[in-house]
C-alpha cells in the first residue's frame, strides 16, 4: 500500500507514527497487593496500604498478571524474555503516591513482536510490536469536582498495566486507528484486557512526528491518554496538519508532551518531554529479577485459543469476502455468533444476514450482540427456512423483523401467519393465467419488445400471493407463457 502523503503548502509531507498502548491487564486484584482492581467502585475504596505508598510496605507479584503478560506477547507474535526486571521509575505527581512508578525498562518481559493490521481497502501491513512490559498504573487526578481544589483518587494506583510499544511503523491515521483496533480484538480474544477503551481499561499515547517523504525522521510529540479509536483518528490528523503549519512558516517543532482537547478535536502543550535519564531508573530493592522456566511459557502457549488472523484465513476459506471475513472476526462474539449460525448453513447467506440485517436492527434497537432478542440458532432456523424452500428470502426480512420484536421462533411465526412459500407449479399457475388474462394490453406491449415489463408481471403474481409463491418458479412459468 502506498503511503498516505499530506499536501502541505510547500509540497508533500509523510506521517511517521508509532503508538504505546496501556491495556489493564484482566484481573480481579492488583499487580502488587491483593486490592480489588474492579471498574467504578467510590473513590479511595480500593486502596491497600501498597498502593497508597505507606512507608515499609513490600510489594508481591501477581502470577496471574504475568501469565497474562506472557499470554499477550505470544499473541503478538512476540519474544518471550525469561528473565526480567522490575524498575523504579522515579517522578512527583500528586496521585502518584510512593514517588515512583514500579516498570520495565531495559529487561521487559516481552521484546519483539508483528501484527498484521486490516485497512479499509481490504490490504493488509504488518506493523513491528518493539516490546511489552508490566507497570502499575497511577492514581487519578479529578479537577471538576470542586471550583477551587484537586482531588486523588487511588482506586487506579496499582492497577496491572502492560505497556505495548508498537514501532513506528504506521503513516496514515487509517492504519493508526486499524492498528488499536487490531490489538483490541487480539487482547480480547486472549482474555488478557477487556479493551474498555471509554472505562480507561485501553488508553493509547500517540508518538507522531512529519518529514518530507525519505527524509530524516523529523522530531515528535507525543498525544497522551487518548481513549477512543475515533478520537487517536482525529488527534493524529489534527497534530500532522499543525506540525507541518509550524515547519511551513519557519518554525521548529519542540519535543513535548500533549493532550487532546475532545471538545474541539485539537491538541494543546502539556509538558517539554522527558528523556529516560529523567526518570533516575534503577532496579527495585524489593523485587527479584522476574526469572521464568520456559515449560511456564509453553504451557500457556498449548492454551491460547484461534486468533483473529487465523480465524480469518478460515473463514476466507469457507467462502467470505476478506472484507466480511474481518468484519465477522473484529469481535471474539461476534465470530462465535456468526459459527453458530453457519453451523448447517450457507457460510455466505450466514455472513450476510450476521452483518446486514441483525446488525442493522441491533443498531437501530441500540442494542448490543450479548443482548440480541434473536439468538444465533434462532437465526439458523430462518436461513434452513429459505435453503429448503419453506419461504423466500424477501417474506424472511419480514419474518426476521416479528423474530426480532418478539423473540420468537421462524417455524412458529411462519405457522402463527400461514406464510409458507407456495411452491405447488400447479397453485402457482393458476394465479400466474389469472394475472396474464387481467392484462392483455402489457402482454401486448412485451411481446412488441419492452422486456422490463416481465419485471412488473412477476411482481403482481407475487402479489396476488401474499408474496408467498416461489419466485424461482414464477420466473419459469411467465417465460414459457409469454
Amino acid at each position: 500500500m502506498a503511503h498516505a502523503l499530506l499536501k502541505g503548502e510547500t509540497g508533500d509531507w509523510e506521517m511517521v507514527i508509532g503508538l504505546e498502548v496501556h491495556a489493564q491487564i484482566l484481573t480481579k486484584s492488583k499487580l502488587f497487593s491483593g486490592a480489588s482492581a474492579a471498574f467504578g467502585a467510590a473513590p479511595n475504596t480500593q486502596v491497600s496500604p501498597i498502593d497508597a505508598g505507606f512507608p515499609g510496605m513490600l510489594p508481591v507479584i501477581n502470577k496471574l498478571c504475568i501469565e497474562k503478560a506472557v499470554r499477550t506477547g505470544l499473541g503478538l507474535n512476540a519474544k518471550v524474555n525469561l528473565y526480567s526486571v522490575f524498575e523504579r521509575k522515579n517522578y512527583f505527581y500528586p496521585d502518584l503516591p510512593q514517588g515512583y512508578q514500579i516498570s520495565q525498562y531495559q529487561h521487559p518481559i516481552v521484546g519483539e513482536g508483528e501484527i498484521e493490521i486490516d485497512l479499509p481497502d481490504g490490504s493488509t501491513k504488518i506493523i513491528g510490536i518493539e516490546r511489552l512490559h508490566v507497570e502499575q498504573d497511577a492514581g487519578k487526578s479529578l479537577h471538576d469536582q470542586h471550583p477551587s481544589k484537586s482531588y486523588v483518587d487511588l482506586n487506579r494506583s496499582g492497577n496491572p498495566l502492560m505497556e505495548i510499544v508498537s514501532r513506528p511503523h504506521m503513516n496514515s491515521a487509517e492504519e493508526a486507528a486499524a492498528y488499536v483496533t487490531k490489538l483490541r480484538a487480539i487482547v480480547r480474544y486472549l482474555d488478557t484486557c477487556d479493551g474498555n477503551m471509554d472505562e480507561g481499561s485501553m488508553r493509547c499515547d500517540v508518538n507522531l512526528s512529519v518529514r518530507r517523504p525519505g527524509a530524516p525522521l523529523g522530531t515528535r510529540c507525543e498525544i497522551k491518554n487518548v481513549n477512543s479509536v475515533r478520537f487517536v483518528q482525529q488527534a493524529i490528523e489534527y497534530e500532522a496538519r499543525r506540525q507541518i503549519e509550524v515547519i511551513e512558516s519557519g518554525g521548529t517543532i519542540k519535543q513535548e508532551t500533549r493532550l487532546f482537547d475532545t471538545k474541539n478535536g485539537t491538541t494543546r502543550a502539556m509538558r517539554s518531554k522527558e528523556d529516560a535519564h529523567d526518570y533516575r531508573y534503577f532496579p527495585d530493592p524489593d523485587l527479584l529479577p522476574l526469572k521464568l522456566e520456559q515449560s511456564f511459557v509453553d504451557n500457556i502457549k498449548s492454551t491460547l485459543p484461534e486468533l483473529p488472523d487465523a480465524k480469518k484465513k478460515r473463514f476466507i476459506a469457507l467462502g467470505l469476502s476478506p472484507y466480511d471475513a474481518s468484519v465477522l472476526t473484529a469481535e471474539k462474539e461476534r465470530a462465535a455468533y456468526f459459527e453458530k449460525v453457519a453451523n448447517s448453513n450457507d457460510p455466505k447467506l450466514a455472513a450476510n444476514w450476521v452483518t446486514t440485517e441483525l446488525a442493522g436492527a441491533l443498531n437501530k434497537a441500540g442494542k448490543e450482540l450479548h443482548d440480541s432478542p434473536v439468538s444465533a440458532e434462532q437465526l439458523g432456523g430462518l436461513l434452513k427456512l429459505i435453503a429448503d424452500d419453506t419461504i423466500s428470502g424477501k417474506i424472511a426480512k419480514d419474518v426476521f423483523a416479528e423474530m426480532f420484536a418478539t423473540g420468537k421462533d421462524a417455524v412458529k411465526i411462519v405457522a402463527e401467519k400461514g406464510l409458507k412459500q407456495v411452491t405447488d407449479a400447479g397453485a402457482i399457475e393458476e394465479i400466474v393465467d389469472e394475472v396474464l388474462a387481467e392484462n392483455p394490453d402489457k402482454i401486448a406491449e412485451y411481446k412488441s419488445g419492452k422486456d422490463k415489463l416481465f419485471g412488473f408481471f412477476v411482481g403482481q403474481v407475487l402479489k396476488k400471493s401474499g408474496g408467498k409463491a416461489n419466485p424461482a418458479i414464477v420466473n419459469d412459468l411467465l417465460k414459457k407463457k409469454l
